[in-house]
């Protein structure tokens, strides 16, 4: 039965000598709904509609080029022998983390340039960010990467998923925990739990610390199946690193912003 297993085309279409991958147009269709999710709700806080499109349109670029700048770095010795491969983002190969670092900081300087707070846009797009990443792990599915280590058909099967994943995952003779799976289900259980509790009028900033400390765990977890992960050095794994480092950061932030009343203002009343 293996035998006859073929995964499915990265590629969507063709044009001509164009080539149209399932990669790039899962990613960008992450960032469509996420944005949409994020200009509703940017409204409904007393923003302008176009605040999160503008914002997009620097933040986007910013994170695609910071993501694969990270990634390379991490795989410099890969790299270094293949320098046209560094532009090839079509093959996949880009670090959510990377992403992270160039998207916040466009994000302090637009909310500085625009006299907007921070806070308040970071809340507004923490469920928006964590759609994407759910979505964007799709990509990484149909390219075949971001796998966690060798499983049997029978464990794939007892997970009760659909006959496509599972094929998916009989990558060169052998079966894979489909790690962007747990990753992506990960982050959507993290959606909707920021959708609800959003409700319940948090002070402001803590829906986006929120939001970095529960990817962090899931991330953390995740990281430590996987196969392909960027390593800090022999034994640690840079995923795994930053996430710790994210979370304690992030409970710290917390605290002080609590204790020195940074975060008086409340989500639903700023």
């Amino acid at each position: 039965m293996e035998e006859g297993i073929k995964p499915l085309n990265p590629i969507a279409f063709e044009l001509g000598p164009l080539q149209v991958h399932w990669y790039g147009l899962i990613i960008g269709a992450g960032v469509l709904l996420a944005l949409y999710l994020a200009v509703r709700e940017s409204e409904r806080r007393g923003l302008s509609k176009d605040t999160f499109v503008d914002l997009i349109l620097y933040a986007v670029p910013i994170a695609i080029i910071s993501a694969r700048i990270y990634y390379v770095i991490f795989n410099w010795d890969y790299y270094s022998q293949r320098p046209g491969e560094i532009i090839a983002i079509w093959h996949g190969g880009i670090a959510i983390h990377g992403a992270l670092i160039g998207s916040v900081a466009t994000a302090v300087v637009y909310a500085r340039l625009k006299k907007l707070s921070f806070w308040k846009i970071a809340d507004i797009a923490a469920p928006s960010i964590l759609l994407g990443q759910a979505i964007g792990r799709w990509g990484n599915f149909m390219n075949q990467e971001a796998h966690g280590g060798e499983v049997s058909r029978s464990f794939l099967e007892n997970l009760n998923l659909p006959e496509f994943i599972i094929n998916q995952m009989y990558i060169n003779g052998s079966y894979y925990h489909p790690t962007f799976l747990y990753e992506s289900v990960w982050n959507i259980t993290g959606v909707i739990i920021l959708l609800l509790v959003r409700k319940a009028n948090l002070r402001q900033g803590e829906l986006f610390l929120g939001y970095v400390i529960w990817y962090s765990i899931g991330r953390f977890f995740v990281e430590g199946l996987r196969t392909d992960s960027l390593m800090l050095t022999e034994t640690l794994r840079m995923a795994q690193v930053i996430s710790v480092a994210l979370i304690i950061l992030a409970i710290v932030l917390l605290v002080i912003r609590r204790v020195r009343g940074y975060a008086d203002k409340r989500y639903l009343e700023s």
